[in-house]
């Protein structure tokens, strides 16, 4: 924080290339907001979408001072960093959320069906300015909750310890107040931070854009796949825009709908960076949050498939294989190799963890299967060493087959997949998934 402060306070690269930003952003939200409410307003009839109970919602015309002290932080937030690398990943979240917001404005307008009390003193003051250039037309996402997620954030890994608990309080009423100014509907608070988790996904501070490697894939099987999430993602989209004037829970469907869809970009060529896994098992908490509806359906996967099998099975020389392993059964071993990219270490564990992250039921990887094969003939010195993938079938054994041959416990491929069926564990390794492990080798 205080390397922060200092580039705040001091002339340089980082409060030139914030300020651009600030102007560039400013500009741009009056122009496209007040647009998008001006073309609202020419509508004849702008429908609502909100529950029933809303209404018991109360007014406290005080919280409209956190309501605006979002403007504040907005700004600052572009000057306390410490490169202008990360100005401009802030930046470019915000204009991802502005851009997004807006058209969603412009193609589905919603009205606010409010009518706010009269208010006196400072508050009365606030809610007549904002009045001014705020018409009560955009609400789903709400654009104030989306930059709430960015912005806190932003500043949670960099604010000191003892502050952060008062942070994320502020941050909890400025929330609230889009509720208790009678600004939002109760639906526009998950909306908006459905789009403020993908623009942090989109963007995120530690890494490239999950999509800046974009290649279309060749392989068949995996275009397939990512039809088959796309066209999962568009019934999740269909229902929502179905059922939405039935009840506003509907809206909720976008979260899978933006969850199956960014599996499908991985498929399609995006790979398994867009789970945003790192090498230690733990994943962006964009992506934890983004993709958590695709991940509930794979944990639910793995145990249609496993239930009634062993998590895990001795193979040879310490060395197991299995599923992806729950809390409580990670510490019987010294190290755990990886090799899902959708799901994410448990919480809590102390046990090394070595994650190689691909997609499931692709191609095999040869170099990562040749790097984890290696691992393991290190990692065993030290202890049990667990081999998995989500179900144990596929990834994990072209890892153990791999190895097996490293390792000269067994001749060949045929010999190693016949160890593991011994085992007990079923294998599933198609002709060209055994030769991918086994390319390159005597």
């Amino acid at each position: 924080m205080e390397k922060a402060r200092s580039t705040f306070l001091q002339p340089g690269p980082v409060p030139k290339r914030a300020a651009l930003w600030l102007v560039f952003l400013g500009l741009f939200f009056y122009l496209s907001y007040g647009g998008a409410n001006w073309l609202a307003s020419q509508h004849a009839h702008v429908p609502n979408v909100a529950f029933a109970w809303e209404s018991a919602i109360p007014f406290f015309g005080w919280t409209i001072i956190p309501y605006w002290s979002i403007n504040l932080f907005y700004a600052l937030c572009l000057f306390i960093n410490t490169t202008t690398r990360d100005v401009d990943v802030l930046a470019r979240r915000y204009l991802t959320i502005q851009i997004i917001a807006v058209t969603c404005f412009i193609a589905f307008p919603l009205e606010a069906i409010f009518v706010r009390p009269a208010t006196s003193g400072l508050p009365g003051f606030m809610f007549a300015v904002l009045g001014g250039f705020d018409k009560p037309f955009n609400q789903a996402p709400s654009l104030h909750i989306a930059l709430l997620v960015v912005i806190w954030d932003h500043l949670r890994g960099r604010l000191p310890r003892g502050a952060r608990l008062l942070w994320h309080a502020w941050c909890f009423l400025i929330g609230a107040s889009v509720l208790t100014t009678w600004q939002h509907h109760v639906i526009d608070i998950p909306t908006g931070m459905l789009l403020g988790l993908f623009a942090a996904w989109l963007f995120p501070r530690d890494a490239g854009s999950p999509l800046a490697n974009f290649a279309a894939r060749g392989d068949p099987k995996s275009r397939r796949l990512g039809i088959y999430y796309l066209c999962s993602a568009v019934a999740f989209l269909g229902l929502a825009a179905l059922c939405t004037p039935l009840s506003a829970a509907a809206l909720l469907l976008l979260w899978p709908a933006v969850a199956l869809a960014i599996v499908a970009l991985g498929y399609f060529g995006a790979g398994p960076q867009i789970f945003q896994k790192r090498a230690d098992g733990r994943a962006t908490l964009a992506s934890r949050w983004l993709l958590a509806p695709y991940r509930l359906g794979a944990h639910i996967n793995i145990w249609l498939w496993t239930w009634r099998m062993p998590a895990s099975v001795a193979i040879a020389d310490g060395v197991h294989l299995g599923r992806f392993p729950r809390r409580d059964e990670v510490d019987r071993f010294a190290t755990v190799i990886d090799m899902t990219g959708e799901l994410q270490r448990p919480s809590g564990t102390s046990t090394r963890w070595c994650s190689f992250p691909t997609l499931d039921l692709t191609a095999i990887d040869k170099t990562q299967t040749l790097a984890a094969a290696n691992l393991i003939e290190a990692a065993r010195q030290q202890g049990p060493v667990l081999v998995c993938c989500a179900l144990g079938f596929q990834r994990s054994a072209g890892v153990i087959v791999r190895w097996l041959l490293i390792s000269r416990c067994c001749e060949d491929p045929a010999e190693a997949v016949r160890l593991i069926e011994r085992a007990g564990r079923r294998v599933h390794l198609p002709a060209e998934s055994i030769h991918a492990v086994t390319e390159g080798m005597q």
